[in-house]
């Protein structure tokens, strides 16, 4: 159990920090083993669409859930796409820090965790899931 309490403070500081996580890994004991093709790949995809994604959670058209993913809460054309998308790679990275760290049976810890560092992040007014399934602006 304090194994894996040391890599979700270590996931948390990836999240809070992701636009810089290879300085952040390469300084922690505790780390992405490897920082494959595909996780970077996710990264990247996330820092490109950061701005278009922030702009849909001020309207509150897309939010925070509890599970560590964004949700689809209005209307627009590119939300769900952009919502599949961002989904997609944070389940990429969530399952590559499981796997890496030889984590049994760790996803929905480690998306939980994600979960709570995304609702502390968010702006004011933002859309976010609260742990008991209640959504309300931040």
């Amino acid at each position: 159990m304090l194994k894996l309490m040391r890599y979700l403070f270590v996931f948390v500081l990836f999240i809070a920090f992701f636009s810089s996580v290879e300085k952040v890994f390469a300084e922690s004991k505790y780390n992405i083993k490897e920082m494959t093709p595909e996780v970077q790949a996710a990264l990247d995809n996330r820092r490109n669409r950061f701005d278009k994604l922030s702009a849909l959670k001020a309207r509150k058209i897309i939010g925070e859930n509890n599970r560590g993913y964004v949700e689809v809460l209005g209307l627009d054309p590119e939300a769900g796409s952009l919502a599949d998308q961002e989904n997609k790679d944070r389940r990429l990275i969530y399952q590559t820090i499981e796997k890496q760290n030889n984590l049994t049976d760790a996803l929905q810890t480690i998306e939980k965790a994600f979960a709570e560092t995304q609702r502390e992040r968010a702006a004011s007014g933002e859309q976010i899931q609260n742990s008991d399934g209640a959504w309300v602006a931040k």
